[in-house]
C-alpha cells in the first residue's frame, strides 16, 4: 500500500510541513519528537524521493485583484496520447489556467482559472481556449464562493487507514 514504505516520523515530517512549511527545522524535530540533525536529514531524503515537491505560499488571488475564477470543463476531438498531452503542454503555457486535470467521463479535461475580471476570463476562453486545436466544446462555471480550499493530503485518513490495517 502507498505509504507504507514511510514511518510513523516521516508521516509526521510530511503532516507538520504541509500545515506549515515555513517552520524552522528545530521547531520541526520537536514537534516530530527527534533532534534537529535526524530530522534535517530525514526531509532532505523526503524531498529527494519526492514526497516533498516543493514549498509555497499560500496567496489571497482576490487581495491581488484576480476576482474570478472559473471551472472550464473541456471536450476534445480526439483522446489519442498524442493529443492529450499536445493540450496538457498548452494548459501549462497558459497563465489563467492554475490547475489541469484530465478526467474519466463526459469531459475531457477540467481545468481552473483564474482572472483579474470577466472580461480578461472572457478574452482567454474566446481567443485562446476555444480556438486551440483539437478542442471540440467547453462549458464554463463561475465560482461564486469557495466552502473549501485545502490542499495536499489528510493524513489522519493515512494514518487511521495504516493503523487499522497493523
Amino acid at each position: 500500500m502507498p505509504g507504507t514504505r514511510l514511518d510513523p516520523i516521516d508521516r509526521k515530517i510530511l503532516a507538520e510541513l504541509q500545515a506549515d512549511g515555513r517552520m524552522t527545522n528545530v521547531e520541526l524535530a520537536r514537534r516530530v519528537g527527534i533532534s534537529a540533525p535526524p530530522c534535517l536529514r530525514r526531509v532532505r531524503t523526503l524531498e529527494e524521493q519526492g514526497y516533498i515537491r516543493g514549498y509555497h505560499a499560500e496567496v489571497d488571488a482576490r487581495e491581488l485583484g484576480f476576482e474570478v475564477q472559473v471551472f472550464a470543463m473541456v471536450g476534445l476531438v480526439s483522446q489519442a496520447e498524442s493529443d492529450l498531452s499536445a493540450f496538457e503542454d498548452r494548459c501549462r503555457a497558459w497563465p489563467l489556467v492554475r490547475e489541469c486535470h484530465m478526467l474519466n467521463g463526459e469531459v475531457d479535461f477540467i481545468l481552473k482559472c483564474v482572472a483579474p475580471d470577466l472580461s480578461s476570463f472572457q478574452s482567454f476562453l474566446t481567443g485562446e481556449l476555444l480556438t486551440a486545436p483539437n478542442v471540440a466544446s467547453v462549458k464554463t462555471s463561475l465560482v461564486i464562493r469557495g466552502a473549501k480550499d485545502q490542499p495536499g493530503v489528510p493524513f489522519e485518513v493515512l494514518e487511521a487507514r495504516l493503523s487499522k490495517n497493523a
